[in-house]
């Protein structure tokens, strides 16, 4: 397994760069495809990712959902480097599902990591998010 803290350090900060900013982060969710703010996952781009095969889809919805989890778990221990990029790590897997709404909470916690007073709210509202997919797609990832 790749030591995210490592290879963010590798890249020279890049990924968990304090110098991120809520005007330079930007979603890579294209405008046409901006689901509704109540939908958990964007089931279309879901199907897009899947190729339409709907045991692929519950499977990639059980490993996202374990993988939340074990991310959000580790978050509330870890130091702001090992927040920032489990939430970088987070917010990619979230966009590979349509869960926009996780990859916002995600993109959040990692402009907040380096700072103690946002830091809680930025882990809470990514929490609730991602209760929110796994509420929402339950019956789907028991199928797998």
């Amino acid at each position: 397994m790749v030591d995210v803290i490592e290879a963010d350090a590798q890249l020279g900060g890049r990924v968990c760069s304090p110098r991120l900013s809520p005007a330079t982060a930007t979603s890579q969710q294209p405008p046409s495809e901006q689901p509704m703010a109540e939908q958990a996952v964007d089931r279309a781009h879901l199907a897009r990712m899947t190729l339409g095969d709907a045991r692929l889809q519950a499977e990639v919805l059980a490993l996202f959902d374990r993988q939340a989890g074990m991310l959000l778990a580790r978050m509330r221990q870890a130091s702001p480097a090992a927040v920032c990029a489990f939430a970088h790590t987070l917010k990619g897997s979230a966009r590979g599902i349509g869960a926009w709404g996780v990859a916002a909470a995600a993109e959040l916690v990692e402009r907040s990591a380096t700072s103690p007073e946002a830091i809680d709210d930025a882990l809470d509202r990514l929490a609730a998010a991602v209760a929110l997919v796994r509420s929402a797609t339950k019956d789907l990832r028991a199928a797998s």
